[in-house]
Parts: C-alpha cells; structure tokens; sequence
C-alpha cells in the first residue's frame, strides 16, 4: 500500500493535471497494484515495479530527466560537491590486492606516511587480500564519517614485517582541474573535466599560477567535459568577461527567464552588486571542445563564441540544453526534472533534438561517425533556421545541436590498428604502466627525480617495450607487426604518459600526450602561437 501512496503522490506533485485527470491517473495506478496485490500468481517485489513504473513514465519524457537510486545519490553528489570523506588515496586493485597508486597531496594517508606502491592487505583487521575485492568493496571500508578511524594493514616492498597505519578520515577534494601547465613560454594550458562546486576557485589558482609563470595566451580545454552546476558555468565564464554581459538565459514552462550575467554573482550563485574583474579579462583565448563536451561545457564555449571573447576548436560538442533539478524522494532516491532549457547570449538553444527517442539519441555519436561528420565537415547539414550572428562581430554560429566550433578538426583514427583495439579494450596500457612502475618505482625515482627530466629523456623503445609485449602476450593478445608499426607512436606516447601519470601525478599524463597525439589541442596551439587577436577574429 505504501508504494500506492508514494506512487500516488508522486504524479500530484510533480504533474499539472487536472484535479479530475489527477485522481483517474491516482485511481488507475491503485486499481493496477490492488488486482496485482491479490491476485497475481507469484510473490512480487512491489518496490522493483515502483521503480521500473517511474523509470518508464519518465522515459516518455526527455532523456535528462531521470531517476537515481538512493545507493547512487551519493557518489553522484560526491562529484557536484566536488569532495568527499575518506582516506585520501588513488588506488586500483591488482592480483586481487588493493594497490595504492598515489596519495592525495594532504589527505590522511599522505599525513601518516601511506606511500605509493603499498598494499593495502588489511582494514581494521579484517584481511582484503585475495577475497575478490571490487571497487564498491574498497568504498565501503575506507569511506566514513570524518575524523572517524580506519586502522590499515599495509605490506610494503622492502618491509619485512606488516605495517600498520592509524588514518582519520577527512574531506577528500575531487579536482575538476585536472591539468595546468605552460605550453610555451607564453601560452598557458587548463584542463577542466567536469563543473563542481570547487572549480571556480581551483581555475582561479590555476589561472593566478600560469600567470606568475608569464602566460599571456590561455588554452582552455574541455574536451570530454559532460558538464555540472550550472551557476560555475556562469562562474567560469566571468573569468574572461568584462562588463555587464549575459553568459546564458534559460526559461520554461514553470519556470520564467532567468539572465545569469558576468559580474554579479559568486561562486556559490549567490548575487551582489559589487562588479569584480576576471582573472583572463585580455589575451588570446582558445576553446577546445568535442563530441563529448556537453551542457556547462557548451554554455561556456556559447558565451565566449557568442561574445567573440574566444576562439572555439574541434568538433561540434554534444548538444545538451536543458536544465535539471534534483527532488529526493522517501526512500532516499532522488529523481531529476528538467525545468528549464537554456539559451546562449544570442538566443542560441543548443539541444540536439531527441524526437526518434532515448537509445537514438544515446547513439548518436556513432550515427555522426557513419555519417562522417567526424572526419569532414562538409557531412554537417544545419538549416539556415538555426544560424544566428555573433554579438560584436557579427559572424555566423549555428544552435540547434551543440556548439559549431570556429576551427574543424577532424578525428584521425589513422593511427588505431586492431592490435591496437585489442590491447586498449582490455585496458592492458594501463595494467602494465602501473605494473612496470610499482615495480621499477625506486630506479625511476633515481633516474628521474623530476617530470621534466623524465619528459625529456624517458624512452619507452627498449627494455620498456619489449616488457610490454610479454605482457601483451599473458593477456593471449596475439602480436601484429603491421598493426604495430600503424599505431606505434600513439601506442608510445601512451605508455609514457601513462608511467608519468603513475610516477609523479595523474596531472603529467597531458603534457605527453597532447603535444604529441591530441590533434585538437596541436591546432590550438598552432593557431593562438601564430596569429594575432584580429587575425583570430577576437573582440579583445
């Protein structure tokens, strides 16, 4: 009777019926579990159906609105929050052994002296070795409530007896910065994965800290970026506007226009009259974006495109407009309306559109890779009806299905053999990196103490190699030397900068790997090294 009721409840609030339409929809669910409740052949999990009913009706709306299990909640708010509490490791679980790949600069297995490379054989007495532990395992031992204690067990290379460490549990950030380096002498690199709570301030340092280091250009890369809050967005984009202008608008049904303007909110969407200056008012400013950067991605690429402030480089982004807001529900689950869609400074709405339903519009990076709009531009057909103009410059930018980049840049799957689709299927370059370095840790350290020394004079031909490949071999990949010679360098690179990232900081995985094999990032910097501000069509 209780999921009648909640069920029942539901649709009242959440769905402007009529009062009449109201109680037939209320009176046709009870009627539905009263006939199933009595009559039905087997036992039934009357909390499974609840559930599955919700998922189906919301599936008849958008594919953004959706239902989270109460036991994903957290996690999900985990990453919009931007920290949670734990222990404060990287870890993967190799062999069966809870492996630790680094620790969190100032979290508590760094303050006690939990090392890189340690294994993890023990919580709290109860041995984790050799039980089949997964991931979801390791959270539930090592999360918690702060400052409680978690007593680990860790066997540590060169020890001979077991080492015991007393942790307190403490809030752990989850950077959404993930990279910031000088790519030259005067152009900056910022690489952010998602918007949470914490990344104005953390683009804000990064942006503080290449300055000091002398950038004058700025690459700002959301490439692979699905998106967040929708106020950081907004943030974001004050960093690198002046004066009072609209960064987005998003209105709906219930919902009436809402104008997010540059200088008069902080970074907790709370809004003041007092105007502050971004930290990238002036210079050259480059947007790299892809297929698979969405929603806060594209209001920020939208905005600075729109305002002629930034250069925008790749591939045409995925096209997600619409604004959600979280409702929890009794039982500790949480369901996800949009309420809203949002529109760029020049009235673009950038949802791609979703009329052939959810699965189609799931698949539609494979439909655009059939159709060879990754490869060529020319295979993009957008009516006239979705182009609109620039706001200073008065250039062409379309809506309708994500952001048009200014510079096309297309896939190059050159380079990807069916060895090479084998041995990244099976996750192998990551296996072995980890493995190769948890291994070879103490001589790497010697013989590269800093980034920089290993950047420039670690070679994966050789020793490492040929390591790899019996590796390759144990995972009964069969060896291709055509298919090598193919993907050789990109194969190398990765490697490198996978042992860079295991060594020093997950961070060093992108000065390798973009120089080298991220073409959209190679153009970015091509064009913001060798053209002037007019010449890249800039107001600023």
């Amino acid at each position: 009777m209780k999921n009648i009721l909640f069920i029942s409840a539901l649709f009242c609030s959440a769905v402007l019926f009529s009062q009449t339409d109201k109680a037939t929809t209320t009176l046709k669910f009870e009627e539905v579990f009263g006939y199933l409740e009595s009559n039905y052949v087997d036992e039934f999990d009357s909390g499974k159906i609840t559930d599955a009913a919700i998922v189906a009706m919301l599936k008849e709306l958008d594919p953004h609105t959706y239902m989270i299990s109460a036991e994903d909640v957290s996690a999900s708010n985990d990453r919009i929050n931007g920290s949670f509490v734990g222990v404060g490791i990287q870890f993967r679980i190799v062999e069966d052994t809870l492996t630790v790949v680094n620790t969190i600069q100032g979290g508590p297995c760094e303050q006690v002296g939990v090392q890189a490379g340690d294994k993890i054989v023990k919580v709290d007495q109860e041995n984790i070795a050799g039980i089949g532990l997964k991931n979801s395992g390791v959270r539930e031992r090592l999360l918690g409530e702060k400052n409680s204690l978690v007593v680990l067990g860790i066997k540590r290379k060169g020890e001979k007896e077991l080492l015991e460490f007393d942790v307190r549990r403490d809030k752990i950030p989850l950077y959404s910065v993930a990279a910031s380096y000088m790519a030259t002498k005067e152009t900056g690199y910022i690489k952010v994965t998602n918007f949470a709570r914490t990344t104005p301030e953390e683009l804000k340092t990064a942006i503080g800290e290449l300055q000091d280091e002398g950038m004058k250009n700025l690459i700002l890369d959301l490439q692979g970026n699905g998106g967040g809050l929708l106020h950081v967005a907004k943030y974001m984009t004050d960093e690198f506007l002046s004066d009072d202008r609209l960064i987005v608008y998003s209105e709906g049904r219930s919902q009436p226009r809402r104008d997010l303007i540059a200088n008069d909110m902080d970074s907790r969407g709370r809004y003041y009259h007092k105007k502050k200056r971004g930290s990238f008012e002036k210079g050259k400013l480059v947007v790299l974006i892809d297929e698979s950067s969405a929603s806060a991605s594209e209001i920020v690429s939208g905005a600075l495109q729109d305002w002629d402030r930034a250069l925008i480089i790749g591939r045409r982004s995925f096209g997600k407009g619409l604004v959600q807001r979280p409702y929890k529900l009794s039982d500790g689950s949480e369901l996800r309306v949009t309420i809203a869609r949002y529109y760029t400074p020049a009235g673009r709405f950038i949802q791609k559109p979703y009329d052939d339903g959810v699965e189609a519009y799931r698949n539609d990076y494979v439909t655009r890779f059939e159709n060879g709009e990754l490869m060529h531009r020319d295979s993009i057909k957008l009516p006239d009806s979705l182009k609109f103009k620039t706001l200073l410059l008065k250039r062409d930018v379309y809506g309708g299905g994500g952001i048009m980049p200014d510079v096309f840049v297309p896939l190059d799957t050159s380079e990807i053999s069916p060895l090479y689709r084998s041995i990244s299927r099976k996750g192998v370059v990551n296996t072995f990196t980890f493995a190769y370095v948890d291994k070879n840790r103490d001589q790497l350290r010697a013989d590269f103490p800093e980034f920089e020394k290993f950047e420039k004079d670690f070679n994966v031909e050789g020793a490492v190699i040929e390591d790899f490949w019996i590796y390759v071999k144990d995972e009964e990949i069969e060896f291709n030397e055509e298919d090598y010679e193919t993907s050789k360098k990109l194969l190398h690179t990765i490697i490198k900068a996978r042992i860079a990232a295991n060594l020093f900081e997950t961070s060093k995985f992108y000065p390798i790997y973009n120089k080298a094999e991220n073409e959209i990032f190679i153009k970015g910097l091509e064009i913001i090294e060798g053209k002037t501000l007019e010449e890249l069509g800039m107001d600023y």
